[in-house]
């Protein structure tokens, strides 16, 4: 006796949402002051917390940084790795400090994801691969942006800076790693398109170019005759 199969997807218009959240996030720089309500942050957080992770070992901390003082020391790491970086892009240095890279000392919440100390008693899933941590990671902070999303708040990530000035500023134990610095709040409008698209420094690969069949760099229909 045949058992009757069970549809388990959402409602069309729940998975218009999800796809919607998904095509219209965007990792923004322009932030508009503001406050993001308690309530929505700790939503924002919690799912956050429920991404998956390789071994369950939830890989992630998130430090919410209130301090004015802090938060310009974050911008002056940020803006020292920003020389830093334009030198090392050489003939497209002018073109990269015209960009716009953060909006912490705008946005209305700052918020540093690190790895914890401790992470190598995991080998679970990461015995061959250990950087699964620092994967684990950052499936957290996807959630923590669609989420972000969907209640209409803007967030960038930013990962320009130096990771052991900024553990220092912090005061983060030895064995932590920080790997991003998320900028979170209020913005007056989302980008039409991502904005390192707008501004021409790059563009949006064909997913058909990406997408291989059997080995590497066969594409979808290029298999050998006959098979």
């Amino acid at each position: 006796m045949s058992v009757p199969s069970v549809s388990h997807a959402f409602s069309l218009p729940e998975q218009q949402a999800v796809y919607r959240a998904i095509y219209e996030r965007r990792d923004m720089r322009h932030f508009s002051g503001g406050v993001v309500a308690d309530e929505v942050l700790q939503r924002l957080l919690a799912a956050a917390h429920h991404a998956p992770s390789v071994g369950f070992m939830q890989p992630w901390r998130f430090i919410r940084v209130r301090s004015r003082p802090l938060r310009e020391g974050l911008h002056a790491l940020i803006e020292q790795e920003r020389v830093l970086t334009a030198q090392a892009l050489g003939e497209r240095q002018d073109e990269f400090m015209k960009l716009k890279v953060q909006g912490v000392l705008d946005a209305a919440e700052v918020l540093v994801v690190a790895l914890p100390p401790g992470r190598e008693q995991h080998v679970f899933g990461r015995r061959t691969l250990p950087e699964m941590d620092l994967a684990s990671a950052a499936c957290a902070i996807q959630n923590l942006w669609l989420a972000a999303r969907a209640e209409g708040l803007g967030m960038g990530w930013v990962s320009i800076f130096s990771p052991q000035r900024l553990g220092e500023l912090l005061q983060m134990p030895e064995g932590s790693k920080p790997i991003a610095v998320l900028c979170l709040g209020p913005v007056q409008a989302f980008y039409d398109q991502p904005m390192l698209q707008a501004e021409n420094w790059a563009h949006r690969a064909a997913l058909a170019d990406m997408v291989f069949e059997d080995r590497w760099g066969q594409l979808a229909g290029e298999g050998a005759p006959g098979c």
